[in-house]
């Protein structure tokens, strides 16, 4: 069948609608589906294309996007021609899927479903099984010389598991996704730790006595284990200077960075990726990551004036980082006030993540356009339940139909706030509200096209 843009947009869609998604349809649909066994499978009736290029595994609950695209750009930069798998996507799926910065194009996309449509629908594959076997696929057609693989759920029995990769890193551990990979930080340290291999070097980026007596406890005896906090990376001298220049924001982001240079480390012995010697290439990489890749919606500033930053973190280890340093610019002066635009899905533990919210903040509720997603008025009422249970105050909060109306009910309220407060500021320099959209990636993702 020939490429038609028509003829493609159709089959994403029913590939889209035929094989669940998490993304789309949660974890309790059959898109997460546990074990090996099928990928295995795909992967021999493709040609075991994992097999053709060098790989770094990247698992954790929090940052293994941003540390798995800091790592790509910095290979990238010492001119290794490197793939990158990351997930979830904001805008087109085929963010997941890029070879130094470029998406997987679309008329390979549409190649390969049409090809292996009869075979997907046979083995029951899972939509996250089908982009694995596709990233695979293309990354070994493509030639690349290295992959940065990004786990989509805890490790051991993740579809990327199938690599044999040249290093297993694992950023952090928290508790998200306990239905599933375990109810103590214990049990999800021991998942995600399932991507550690035989003599391959293992890298932690944070952890915690319990965490890392099950990293330890995986890896007696069978594998070199790093703890990136107990290391001091040889660039490590200018991580401020990186931290400063980076395209890459956010609060979280001293910590992954950490954990890149420590990684990069470790690979500078291993012969192909010799080029990491260069270090103001390896520093120019990191520094621009978000150009070099594509990757977005972490702390990403989406407008000036208005100020709007965007940051798609939803599980409270991530969101109580995020809230943290907003109430730390407010503190700072930087800002006058802060309008949170937030929505999350059914499934997330908001209990969890009430308390963690700014105490002295606006908030607009909105549901993303996804089936997945807590209504608003369902968020306000267990917000004002929480609130008063508190003792605080339960005013300040909205309800809007969308993301859409909910950010333009930010700005327009930023735009009044903004008034107010420079007209009773005695300082000559305006200080504006600061809009802050997350909650769930899909306001984030809805949120982009806004700007």
């Amino acid at each position: 069948m020939d490429f038609k843009e028509s003829a493609y947009g159709a089959l994403v869609e029913e590939i889209f609608t035929l094989f669940p998604s998490v993304q789309r349809d949660g974890f309790k649909t059959g898109a997460y589906k546990p074990g090996l066994e099928a990928m295995e499978a795909f992967c021999e009736a493709l040609g075991h294309p994992e097999r053709r290029f060098s790989s770094i595994h990247v698992a954790g609950t929090n940052g293994k996007g941003s540390v798995s695209s800091m790592l790509a750009s910095a290979l990238g930069a010492t001119g290794l021609r490197t793939g990158l798998f990351t997930s979830p996507h904001l805008r087109d799926f085929r963010e997941r899927i890029r070879i130094d910065g470029e998406m997987i194009p679309k008329e390979y996309v549409f190649a390969f479903l049409t090809e292996w449509k009869p075979y997907f629908i046979k083995q029951r594959l899972s939509f996250f099984e089908i982009t694995t076997g596709l990233c695979f696929k293309w990354f070994a057609d493509s030639h690349v010389d290295v992959a940065v693989i990004e786990t989509g759920l805890g490790g051991r029995l993740d579809s990327t598991n199938v690599l044999e990769p040249d290093l297993a890193v694992v950023t952090n551990v928290g508790l998200d996704h306990c239905d599933l990979l375990g109810h103590t930080i214990g049990e999800i340290a021991h998942e995600k730790a399932g991507i550690f291999k035989q003599d391959t070097p293992a890298l932690v980026g944070e952890s915690t006595p319990e965490a890392a007596a099950a990293f330890d406890d995986t890896a007696l005896m069978f594998c070199p284990l790093h703890y990136a906090e107990a290391e001091r990376p040889s660039l490590w001298p200018r991580h401020g200077e990186m931290l400063r220049k980076m395209d890459l924001r956010g609060p979280y982001q001293e910590k992954n960075l950490r954990t890149v240079l420590a990684a990069l480390d470790i690979l500078r012995d291993i012969p192909i990726y010799e080029g990491l010697q260069d270090t103001e290439a390896v520093v120019d990489g990191i520094i621009h990551t978000a150009a070099r890749t594509g990757f977005r919606g972490r702390w990403e500033q989406l407008s000036q004036m208005p100020p709007v930053i965007a940051d798609i973190g939803h599980n409270p280890p991530a969101l109580k980082e995020n809230y943290s340093a907003l109430e730390s610019l407010l503190a700072d002066g930087k800002y006058s006030s802060l309008i949170l635009v937030y929505g999350v899905m059914a499934d997330k533990d908001l209990a969890s993540i009430l308390p963690l919210m700014p105490r002295d903040a606006t908030f607009i509720f909105a549901a993303p356009d996804t089936p997945r997603a807590l209504p608003a008025a369902e968020i306000l009422a267990r917000w004002t339940e929480f609130r008063l249970s508190e003792g605080l105050s339960a005013d300040r909060a909205y309800i809007a139909d969308s993301v859409r109306a909910a950010v333009q009910m930010a700005i327009t309220l930023a735009q009044t706030l903004g008034e107010q407060t420079n007209r009773s500021a005695s300082a000559t320099k305006p200080v504006p509200p600061l809009i802050f959209v997350g909650g769930s990636t899909f306001v984030v993702s809805e949120a982009l096209g806004l700007f």
